[in-house]
């Protein structure tokens, strides 16, 4: 009698012959011809071509444009008739950048048109008496800046401002000239009101080529108050959320706009919507930044326009409109990546515009894309405004207190102070009183070279300039 065991491996053993011959009779694809095993393809790469923007469905927010309608005062009309004197001998006191403060006069706000005369020093002090031929009304010739009403002397104070202009604390100043901290920040706070309307006042319809602009970090905490310590406040300084933006023309060297704020999309696009403002209508620069996206959209908030993109199917719904850029926008990054405290490398990236394009701009002035002007800016920035120095201990409580000392700087380094790089020669050598060489090279301003002004202001004379309350038709 056959065991139950041999049953079991006959059965087994059946099963296996019968796979392996399901196996050679089973067709097989990769077998028939000589077609061999395909082999695994490669991963896709992308494509490192840049793309065309595709645009945005609605328009980036921008508070700045929101508020557009409180600009600066416009004149009420046209300018009243010029009254030019019939008797009397000539008028010797230039009183053309004069203008008559009174609300019930039909000549307030205008300059240069006759009406303003000079009544001498009353009671002997220091500054005349003007007045109005039309109204007969009269005011001092400090009127409107900040020296009216202040006893001090004149020196002392166009010194004290000059000093803080040049990098100098406001206790560093106080301790120099012997007054008291109070009275230097009251006088700070009175000349940055003055030097915002001087920079409105000068500062528009600008033609530039490129713009750069940039960020730097400022630690405004207060020591005083007990938040952080002398030893903390440096060791937070490259943490600080507080920024400094500016803009600058890499070409003439005229700073454009400089602000105080957080890094963030909407101080971007205030900081766009300033350099706008300070820029001619229709002026489209190149502009190069760093790799920070917010710009971006800044620059597509500022220069942008609707456009209806084409129907791709006869049927269907049709597209909707796209916010793109303008054909002329220019927008070049110099990004940077850093690790452990080392620049490893810097790539170039054009976001808006072609990479011939920019190329040709700079072209003119043989350059490459970069943003060393807006770097060698914040340097200056750095020496000039003690608050946001390096390292330092001269650090202000709040955003008011650096941006009173930037709008100073602002002014300082527009008018004030003169560029080695844009110094031009003079036709002729002019000797100098004594035994010094003669003067081979006339020095000028960012101002100048941008058309601005005609001459190197001094800080006494930016002072002593009565900001008229709207634009003017002739210039002063």
């Amino acid at each position: 009698m056959v065991s139950h065991l041999f049953f079991y491996q006959l059965v087994l053993l059946g099963l296996l012959w019968l796979c392996v011959m399901l196996h050679y009779a089973w067709p097989n694809e990769c077998a028939r011809g000589d077609q061999r095993p395909s082999k695994p393809l490669p991963p896709r790469k992308r494509s490192s071509d840049p793309q065309p923007f595709p645009g945005l469905t609605r328009t980036p927010p921008c508070a700045a444009c929101e508020q557009a309608h409180a600009h600066r005062p416009q004149p009420p009309g046209c300018p009243p008739p010029r009254i030019v004197p019939m008797r009397g001998r000539p008028r010797q006191v230039e009183t053309s950048c004069h203008f008559c403060p009174h609300a019930n006069c039909d000549y307030r706000g205008w300059l240069g048109l006759g009406n303003i005369t000079s009544n001498g020093h009353p009671s002997g002090g220091p500054w005349r008496q003007l007045q109005c031929t039309s109204c007969g009304g009269d005011f001092q010739e400090t009127h409107g800046t900040p020296l009216h009403g202040t006893r001090v002397v004149l020196d002392k104070l166009v010194w004290a401002v000059g000093a803080l202009a040049e990098g100098l604390g406001i206790h560093a100043v106080a301790r120099v000239f012997e007054i008291d901290p109070n009275t230097v920040l009251a006088w700070l706070v009175e000349v940055a009101d003055h030097a915002v309307a001087f920079s409105q006042y000068f500062l528009h319809d600008v033609r530039v080529t490129q713009v750069q602009l940039d960020e730097l970090f400022a630690l405004l905490s207060a020591v005083k108050a007990g938040e952080v310590s002398d030893a903390e406040a440096i060791q937070r300084l490259s943490r600080s959320p507080h920024w400094v933006w500016a803009a600058i023309d890499p070409v003439t060297k005229v700073l454009l706009t400089i602000d105080v704020g957080d890094r963030t999309l909407a101080m971007a696009q205030r900081v766009v919507h300033q350099v706008v403002q300070v820029l001619a209508p229709g002026c489209v620069p190149l502009f190069l930044t760093d790799g920070f996206k917010a710009y971006t959209t800044a620059l597509l908030t500022h220069y942008g326009q609707w456009v209806q993109p084409a129907r791709w199917r006869a049927q269907g719904p049709t597209p909707k409109p796209r916010w793109v850029p303008l054909p002329g926008l220019l927008y070049a990054q110099v990004v940077k990546t850093v690790r452990r405290r080392r620049l490893v490398r810097v790539q170039h990236r054009v976001v808006f515009g072609t990479l011939e394009a920019v190329q040709q701009v700079l072209a003119a002035c043989g350059w490459q894309i970069n943003t060393a002007f807006i770097e060698r800016l914040n340097l200056s920035i750095r020496q000039h405004v003690a608050a946001i120095g390096r390292r330092v201990t001269t650090l202000c409580k709040h955003e008011d207190g650096v941006r009173q000392q930037l709008a100073l700087y602002h002014v300082y380094h527009n008018f004030c102070l003169p560029h080695a790089s844009l110094r031009v020669p003079l036709p002729q050598p002019l000797p100098t009183n004594g035994t010094g060489s003669a003067k081979t090279w006339r020095p000028r301003t960012p101002a100048i070279a941008a058309g601005l002004t005609d001459r190197v202001w001094t800080l006494r004379e930016v002072l002593m300039f009565r900001v008229p309350p709207w634009p003017q038709p002739v210039g002063v």
